[in-house]
């Protein structure tokens, strides 16, 4: 998802071949326009190894906003586009939303790690030539021992204990120029949105990314590629291969020419099936309004683990192909906690999920309805000759979700606002006086699109955010709502057919949860990542466990958050909306069989005399940089076996 960002090179040119024509899949529902697909070749761009160190800048340069706050002037905001953001701008949430829940019980289970924070990502990698980047969105894949996480805009490798072992930028571990050469003033190629798991068939790390193309001061240009590193052992630490699609898609370089494109390859996300390594991403057009339904790139995850020279890629478009026509939104593909649990009939079949609520899905903020797909006769990815995957969906009634309303969060200190409501301190770290009067604001719970998705013992596992109604008396809150559902998959025609396992929602009086990420055991039980925030809590790293049965537990708190989220962000100064978060991440590592998680949370807090104390706005203790001028998000990695 393209990041708010405060203060030329082009993005790598691809080599791109078209070899199939459209094919027509189905769409689940007579009369509807099936996805369309095209198949083109990707070829290897490259090799990339992670930095073990990085110089660092000990302090900032400041002002880093000023014309640069306004990112979106170029292009669609952040991952909506601009009719679904002014929907949210201007929708005033009901007292109520009607969705009732239950609440959880809260309990505290300190455990696992500060990863990457704000005060690194800016600070600590490329020596400093970064953006002050909100919100993190975090990756996390576990294998052979190692920890691999990946932030806007910095990656990182830890041993199981919380060891870093390393510690890079994402420009300079895909081999791109600085984000901000902060010497020159110049901006170059702008990598976002990273996603990673560990693959237990080919036992290689696979990483992806988006980057686009920008000018000198940072703002788009149109060009916009996936790039997706693969390792060539299961040591992160070794050398990567590095492949590239071009996500444009306006008919140039090999790409279908879509509506209003050139367009953007937002939030991709990954997973894989016995064959395949899938991207999805929302497709919105770069320069008009509009969005042209998530599209869904399938390819051979051993050719890729192999390092192939070249890769075929079958591309499909989901503009019109839900089952009543509408666009697909935020189809995310699912991954296995083993090998052994792919589901092979119909020559291989991968599941992908998604919800229908938000505008981009032609929904009206609330819904009854998720949608299941499938991908069939992967095993065709791995063949000589062109793949030729056939995609169908189904629908499926659940209960009633809804978009949640941002998250309040509890009251503390946020000396970013103290400084941005004095004349003097705002110029220092913005350039420009603050007109408005800023006070601490909220947590973004993002919207109702589906988060991570899992496919354990022939069931498919999932959550996303849902406005919920709890406590006495009921409030509207940011809540989860997640799922187990059976697919079976014909094995002959490739048929899809769905049924509903197990729902329920989570929700805690008084606070609110965000950014659900599920992970699956092998035996079918599993854990729910996510944010706790609200009255009783600033930002925290917790989970919830759910067993196969469909009983879920306390939210269990790993790390109590210290302070307010107090980022840029947050204040109107930026003419942005609240970007905490925009999802964390769940993963099994293959040979213990422990799930970890990965959560965003708030790690520090610090008063505004000790915010002023230079070097300003770091908030120094034991030596070390605890934030920046402009942000203090921290992450979290937990072992929860």
């Amino acid at each position: 998802m393209r990041k708010s960002r405060l203060l030329a090179a082009s993005a790598a040119t691809l080599l791109l071949a078209a070899t199939a024509t459209v094919v027509d899949a189905s769409a689940g529902t007579a009369g509807t326009a099936g996805p369309q697909s095209v198949t083109r070749t990707i070829h290897k761009a490259g090799t990339a190894s992670l930095a073990r160190s990085s110089k660092t800048a000990n302090t900032e340069v400041l002002p880093l906003a000023g014309p640069d706050a306004a990112e979106a002037s170029g292009g669609p905001v952040a991952n909506r586009s601009d009719a679904a953001q002014a929907q949210l701008a201007a929708r005033t949430p009901a007292a109520l939303s009607g969705i009732g829940a239950s609440s959880s019980s809260v309990t505290s289970a300190p455990g696992g790690f500060n990863a990457i924070n704000h005060h690194q990502q800016r600070l600590e990698v490329a020596g400093g030539n970064q953006w002050s980047l909100e919100p993190p969105d975090q990756a996390l894949c576990v294998g052979n021992g190692k920890v691999f996480e990946a932030v806007n805009n910095a990656i990182a490798v830890y041993s199981s204990n919380g060891t870093r072992l390393a510690i890079d930028s994402l420009n300079h571990f895909f081999g791109y120029g600085f984000e901000i050469d902060r010497t020159k003033g110049v901006a170059g190629p702008q990598t976002t949105d990273p996603t990673c798991l560990y693959d237990p068939t080919t036992q290689r790390f696979f990483l992806t990314i988006l980057t686009y193309s920008a000018d000198a001061a940072g703002n788009p240009t149109g060009p916009n590629t996936l790039d997706t590193a693969v390792s060539s052992s299961s040591n992160p630490l070794d050398p990567w291969s590095i492949f590239k699609i071009d996500a444009t898609d306006d008919g140039s370089n090999g790409t279908p020419n879509h509506p209003n494109c050139p367009c953007i390859g937002d939030y991709p996300h990954i997973g894989v099936d016995a064959n395949g390594y899938y991207i999805t991403t929302n497709e919105y057009p770069w320069f008009v309004d509009g969005f042209n339904g998530s599209q869904i790139y399938a390819m051979s995850k051993t050719k890729l683990a192999a390092g192939a020279t070249s890769v075929p890629v079958q591309q499909f478009s989901t503009g019109r192909s839900d089952p009543n026509g509408n666009p697909g939104f935020t189809v995310w593909p699912a991954q296995s906690p083993t090998a052994a649990m792919y589901d092979t009939t119909a020559r291989g079949t991968e599941y992908l999920m998604s919800t229908d609520a938000a505008e981009e899905a032609n929904g009206n903020g609330q819904s009854s309805n998720i949608d299941v797909w499938s991908l069939t006769n992967t095993r065709s990815l791995n063949s000589s000759s062109a793949p030729a995957l056939a995609l169908r969906v189904k629908p499926l009634a659940v209960h009633d979700y809804a978009v949640p309303p941002d998250a309040n969060q509890k009251p503390g200190p946020t000396p970013l606002a103290d400084c941005l409501n004095l004349t003097s301190c705002a110029k220092a770290v913005w350039g420009t006086p603050d007109k408005f009067k800023e006070h601490e604001g909220l947590v973004a719970a993002l919207d109702s699109r589906m988060q991570q998705v899992d496919y354990a013992n022939g069931v498919l596992y999932a959550a996303h955010g849902t406005a919920v109604d709890v406590g006495s008396p009921a409030a509207q809150k940011a809540g989860v709502a997640w799922y187990i559902v059976d697919p079976t998959t014909n094995a002959t025609s490739g048929n899809l057919s769905v049924s509903l396992v197990h729902q329920g929602r989570l929700a805690v009086a008084d606070n609110n949860l965000v950014f659900p990420a599920m992970g699956v055991r092998e035996n079918g039980s599993a854990v729910i990542g996510l944010t706790l925030a609200g009255a009783d809590h600033y930002p925290s790293a917790a989970y919830v466990n759910l067993t196969a049965a469909g009983a879920t537990g306390a939210v269990t708190v790993v790390q109590e958050g210290v302070g307010p989220a107090d980022g840029f962000t947050e204040y109107r100064i930026a003419a942005s909306p609240p970007r905490f978060g925009d999802y964390g991440a769940a993963a099994v590592d293959p040979a213990t069989g422990h799930l970890w998680v990965a959560t965003e949370s708030i790690a520090q807090s610090c008063t505004f005399s000790e915010y002023l104390t230079a070097p300003l706005g770091q908030c120094v203790q034991n030596g070390v940089g605890t934030r920046t001028a402009l942000a203090n998000w921290s992450t979290h990695i937990t072992d929860v076996g």
